[in-house]
């Protein structure tokens, strides 16, 4: 046998020891000792008899192999071979059966085990039946979706709508649904997730089907199912769209294994002559770890063994490896035999380090094993791992966990094994750093890790939590403080297993290897921008797709590795720490204002053509026309992509004095053609990676590969962890909801009249039932925030957010450089920004972060300055950016934020806000301009909507829904601004008024079609999309109009001064429209009245009082509040105005004729406007339907009641009654009697 290179011996020596034709070998030890040394490694078995005694005396090397052969040719038993059991039928290896068994589109993986639903419900079977016996496959579920698996006949035919379980010979069970099907279907069993194992269990003897869950029975899901002649059994699954699980008919070890079943058999033999091999030679093999050869044999601890050339030792080896590495090729025996002996290994406890045996072991392999052996071996060895680690039940110490964790960390910190894993796609090895959540709380042990649980009970008005401890009861303190101790002893278990995935990851990007070829780091490098580039494309195998739940956990651990070998670069040269800045200090990044100046990339354009030519062909949509590549993104295209990196160009650099800039020449190479010494730099090169001029001859080069790094995880956040971040959120929301739901039970039982027992016990079992499921979720809840809202992640999260604050400043600052950068920066520094604000409280709270007041004002700089920056061109990223500021200024320590940037930046974005509507979107800004107003004007101090606190809202958390506060320094920029510019104020106050006339115009035609399609016989449906649209367009005409009232409110000027030339003008365009809003709103029993009264659900924003009292703070302001010339301008051209009706001012002023009757008095108006209704006082005056609204409507004949939106709605459909389904034939306005 041959090698390609050992670690302590020299090949010379090894082929000495290996021939038989140098007898004098042996006398390496004294030919006695050799012979027992022999003897006590590959003692003879009892089956030879009494010859064997004389044939011990004289054993050496010559004899050795055929003593070797000897001793295992006795294992060549007759197997259990399915060729000897009945009952069983088709090929010895069962895979999957592509060609002829499945319906619908699937991809199936290389080793026909795993498939991936592609269609909307797609089936396929195996290659193999069985007709007699009991037999047993397993699944592993990757997906918790949608899927149906079990057993299928031949004769069983499916479709996309019909799959396993749905025709009369084929039965399933359904864990995501928690059914059984056969044609029917009943409840049956637990739900899944994904990592769990289903075994599927057939006894064709009894006529039973059974399913595990685990390894724990599910009970008997079929019995007396069809069997006989002419009936065979199919293992077959039924999974829709991107569900995924992947087989084991027996090709490897059974998790829960057949004599855990009772008899049961998988369906394909395990080798069981080659496993009795295996775990013979596995035992020699330990022997000569545990022997020790000097005067005589000595027993020796095995975990101190190591390698020392000793000839007699590795001879011995060789002689064992000759028939164990070929069987080390084999997935079965790798998993069953060498997995177990090395986990075994590390079963005494302590750290990694402290068992070097491993070490010597994977020595062994690379010195006695061909090459394409120990590849093949240690390739089968992770991919076992990967799945011993994912499928892996969770128990509250997470042991197996850090079990397979510890031993592939073992296995890495080998470093010729460790450059030949990490060829492997990262896709794989994402696994590794992933913590599954576990849905089945029980099962996993939380409720003894966490035995008491507690949740938020006290709420204010829109139902958010008050976390006020000190009204706290003594009980609720007790047991809020054993949750939280409960959820610390949870995160501690947690951070084992964390640690451990950060030492793969820093073992990952080890560059400091000390053998010869590619340092780990770059080999590692190479495969992340190929796992980047795969999953920013959107396209191809969604077997490539890295799941966003793996995203996630993957990002912390990367940014943990990346910040700890920063750490340690830094610490070798101390005098790069600044004090200046609380996180740069701790992440050892520092801004020099110097450095940023001088790295400008001005002077690499040394000519217009040169640096057109190396600008990538899609840099971005930024700066100019420029294509967007097919998957933006990839940090490693472009090499001015690569210059500006990461926040690290400037940074990441120690202060050091600044040498005159230099050219830079440009190199491009594909990426396989790239060395160590073109990814880094090294002496006269600075690399592909930053393109820095040659001025830092002094900055480590490693620095380059982890900034190329960081702007993988950069991009990352942008991919999905950030949308994954939102999506978790949902069990935090369902633990608020069931227990608001359940304080309302509480206080509903102790109203419940003691008469009423059936009412009692129905509520009861409603209490007990939100209880459970609260109990439930607050264990569910303290996992998720301990692996993915933990203070930890808050600060990974903030870090990335500064990161990418400084790159944008950084970019922004060289100038040309700002268009290279990718977008998805500006994307990232946004998001990770809401994430912080939105989804890490109340657990973590912002304000708590180091610096979070100056990185607000960091971001609110960058907002302010591109929301409208003419460099950025792509829609998309302009959309964001104005969302972004739109929302900052809705909260107030955001928009505190706006106004500590520097004056000359707030008037810049004023200036930006102030500009003409019809040159660009102007929704938002508009959005905008009324928010820095909201509080000031007349009646505007609501948060929401007066006729509507009486309903629940949606999501108290959105922007608009926060309680108004107004800017008044950046109201003042604005009246600035508008005052000195003449022609500016008048662009900017003509747009806005032709954007009202618009809007409401648009507004009063879809109201009539509204209420024409109200009015007809058969009622029909109003279109959901046209009551949004009508509701926008109010909303935004009620919002043109607070911007009208802000800018006659700070600069009446514009309008009451008629010496500017378009003042005069300006007024008589406002009167104008004024007169029209009044006149459509306020009219006796008027169209609007009508779509307003019927109460349409989406048209819950369209009412009188928001857009009546705008239009009252414009004529208040211009005819009370101006002083006497421009009181009397304004009244003259408001009477003058052709559309005037002073009955329409009566109507608002609620000045109707003395002689009015009841009726009459129906309509809205000021005097009578009640801003702030009563709240309902019990249940009984609320919708029986919605119990949103109160109750306002009557049916007839039959006196039945319910809200105006709930019945309108259903007549649009049915005119039977809810209740009673009597017909229908009016519907009055109720209120309720003063006297109830």
């Amino acid at each position: 046998m041959s090698s390609k290179g050992g670690t302590a011996l020299s090949r010379r020596s090894y082929r000495l020891a290996s021939d038989a034709d140098n007898p004098k070998v042996t006398g390496i030890v004294n030919e006695k000792l050799l012979s027992d040394y022999l003897q006590h490694v590959f003692p003879a078995s009892g089956k030879q008899g009494p010859a064997s005694a004389a044939y011990r005396k004289s054993l050496t090397f010559q004899d050795l192999g055929a003593h070797l052969e000897k001793l295992l040719a006795e294992d060549n038993v007759t197997e259990d071979s399915r060729d000897q059991i009945e009952g069983c039928l088709g090929p010895l290896t069962v895979v999957l059966d592509h060609s002829s068994g499945f319906e619908g589109l699937l991809f199936v993986d290389d080793d026909l085990l795993g498939v991936i639903g592609h269609s909307n419900f797609s089936s396929i079977r195996a290659t193999t039946c069985v007709y007699k016996g009991k037999w047993v496959y397993e699944v592993l579920v990757s997906s918790q979706g949608l899927m149906q698996i079990g057993w299928c006949t031949l004769n069983c035919r499916f479709n996309q709508e019909e799959g396993v379980g749905d025709t009369p010979d084929s039965y399933a069970y359904d864990g995501n649904r928690v059914r059984k099907w056969n044609v029917t279907t009943t409840n049956y069993g637990k739900s899944w997730a994904a990592g769990d194992i289903v075994s599927c269990l057939i006894d064709l003897d009894e006529g039973t089907i059974t399913f595990c869950l685990n390894g724990q029975s599910l009970g008997v899901a079929f019995s007396n199912i069809k069997t006989g002649p002419g009936v065979a059994y199919f293992p077959a699954i039924s999974l829709s769209f991107k569900e995924s699980v992947a087989f084991n008919f027996g090709s490897r070890p059974l998790r829960y294994p057949y004599y855990f079943y009772a008899c049961y058999l998988p369906l394909q033999s395990p080798p069981t002559t080659d496993l009795i091999k295996a775990n013979r030679l596995l035992g020699y093999l330990k022997t000569v770890l545990s022997t020790s050869i000097d005067t005589q044999l000595v027993e020796r601890d095995s975990g101190t063994w190591q390698i020392q050339g000793d000839p007699t030792i590795l001879v011995t080896l060789a002689h064992i490896f000759n028939h164990f590495a070929p069987l080390m090729c084999k997935v079965y025996l790798v998993e069953d035999v060498l997995m177990n002996f090395l986990l075994s290994i590390l079963e005494g406890g302590g750290s990694v380090d402290e068992h070097p045996l491993i070490q010597q072991l994977l020595d062994l392999f690379w010195l006695l094993m061909e090459d394409h052996e120990v590849n093949e071996c240690l390739k089968q060895l992770m991919m076992s791992l990967l799945r011993a680690y994912r499928f892996s039940p969770i128990i509250p110490d997470l042991g197996f966990q850090i079990h397979y964790l510890r031993l592939t960390t073992a296995i890495l910190r080998h470093e010729k094994s460790r450059k030949y894993l990490i060829t492997f796609d990262v896709l794989r090895s994402v696994v590794f750093f992933y913590i599954k959540t576990p849905l089945r709380v029980k099962e996993a042990g939380l409720d003894e890790l966490i035995p008491t649980t507690w949740w938020p009970t006290r709420f204010d008005k829109e139902g958010k939590d008050e976390r006020d401890t000190c009204e706290e009861t003594a009980e609720e303190r007790l047991r809020r403080r054993a949750y939280e101790r409960g959820c610390h002893r949870l995160k501690k278990r947690i951070e084992v297993v964390e640690e451990l995935q950060v030492q793969i990851l820093r073992l990952m990007l080890n560059n400091k290897d000390k053998g010869t070829g590619e340092a780990s780091r770059y080999i590692f490098l190479n495969k992340f921008r190929k796992f980047l580039q795969e999953n920013a494309s959107n396209r191809g195998n969604p077997t490539v797709l890295c799941p966003p739940e793996y995203m996630v956990c993957f990002i912390h651990r990367l940014i943990t590795a990346i910040r700890s070998y920063w750490d340690e670069g830094k610490r070798k040269s101390p005098g790069s720490i600044s004090s200046e800045d609380d996180l740069a200090a701790k992440a050892n990044i520092i801004i020099d204002p110097a450095e940023i100046q001088a790295s400008s990339m001005d002077d690499l354009d040394e000519d217009e053509e040169t640096g057109a030519a190396q600008r990538p062909s899609g840099a971005v949509a930024m700066g100019g026309a420029l294509a967007r590549p097919s998957w933006l993104s990839s940090p490693t295209l472009g090499r001015a992509n690569r210059f500006l990196s990461t926040a690290a160009v400037s940074l990441m650099t120690p202060r050091r004095p600044l040498a005159p800039p230099e050219k830079v020449k440009v190199r491009t190479l594909a990426v396989e053609q790239r060395t160590e010494e073109d990814i880094e730099g090294s002496h006269g090169n600075d690399g592909l990676l930053l393109g820095r001029p040659l001025e830092e001859p002094d900055q480590p080069i490693t620095e380059k590969s982890l900034l190329e790094i960081l702007d993988g995880v950069v991009m990352m956040y942008n991919l999905s962890v950030h949308q994954q971040l939102g999506k978790m959120v949902v069990v935090s929301d369902d633990v608020h909801e069931y227990a608001v739901a359940l304080k309302d039970t509480e206080e509903k039982i102790a109203r419940c009249p003691s008469r009423r027992l059936d009412i009692l016990e129905e509520l009861q079992k409603s209490q007990k039932v939100f209880a459970e499921k609260l109990n439930h979720l607050s264990r569910r809840l303290a996992w998720i925030n301990a692996t993915i809202y933990s203070k930890e992640k808050m600060l990974d999260v903030y870090w990335l957010l500064r990161v990418c604050i400084r790159t944008i400043e950084h970019s922004d600052s060289t100038g040309s450089l700002f268009a290279f950068m990718p977008e998805f920066y500006l994307n990232v520094a946004m998001n990770s920004y809401s994430a912080l604000k939105n989804y890490f409280s109340p657990s973590n709270c912002m304000e708590e972060l180091p610096g979070y007041e100056e990185t607000l004002t960091q971001l609110a700089a960058i907002l302010a300055k591109h929301f409208a920056d003419p460099r950025i061109v792509g829609t998309d990223i302009k959309d964001s950016l104005m969302q972004a500021l739109a929302s900052y200024v809705c909260y107030p320590q955001s928009l505190r934020a706006v106004e500590r940037i520097p004056e000359e930046q707030r008037m810049a974005m004023m200036r930006n806000l102030l500009a003409p509507y019809e040159q660009r979107p102007w929704a938002q800004t508009n959005w905008i301009l009324v928010r820095l107003w909201r509080g000031c004007g007349f009646g505007y101090r609501y948060t929401r909507l007066p006729h509507l606190l009486k309903t629940k809202p949606e999501d108290a958390n959105l922007p608009s829904l926060q309680k108004p506060c107004p800017s008044l320094l950046l109201q003042r920029h604005m009246a600035e601004l508008l005052s000195q510019d003449k022609d500016m104020a008048a662009s900017f106050l003509n747009s806005v008024l032709n954007q009202l006339n618009w809007a409401f115009s648009e507004f009063i035609g879809m109201i009539q079609e509204i209420q024409q399609a109200a009015e007809r016989p058969e009622r029909n449906f109003v279109d959901t999309r046209q009551l949004k649209v009508c509701a926008t367009c109010f909303d935004l005409s009620v919002s043109l109009l607070r911007v009208l009232e802000m800018t006659i409110t700070l600069v009446p000027e514009i309008f009451l001064d008629w010496t500017r030339p378009s003042a005069e003008l300006l007024l008589r365009r406002l009167a104008q429209l004024l007169n029209q809003v009044l006149n459509r709103v306020t009219a006796e029993r008027n169209l609007f009245d009508r779509v307003v009264n019927l109460r349409l659900p989406g048209l819950e924003s369209v009412d009188h009082y928001p857009i009546l009292v705008a239009v009252t703070g414009i004529l208040v302001r211009i005819l009370v509040d101006s002083d006497k010339h421009g009181i009397s301008r304004a009244a003259s051209v408001l009477l003058s105005d052709p559309c005037f009706q002073l009955r329409s001012i009566q109507y608002l002023l609620g000045e109707g004729d003395a002689g009015a009757t009841s009726a009459d008095q129906k309509h809205f108006s000021l005097h009578t406007c009640n801003v702030f209704p009563s709240q309902p006082t019990s249940e009984d005056d609320l919708c029986p339907i919605c119990y949103a609204h109160s109750i306002s409507a009557i049916f007839k004949p039959c006196s039945h009641k319910s809200c105006k939106a709930c019945i309108n709605q259903h007549l649009m459909n049915n005119k039977d009654c809810f209740f009673c389904k009597a017909t229908i034939t009016g519907v009055d306005d109720y209120t309720k009697p003063a006297s109830s």
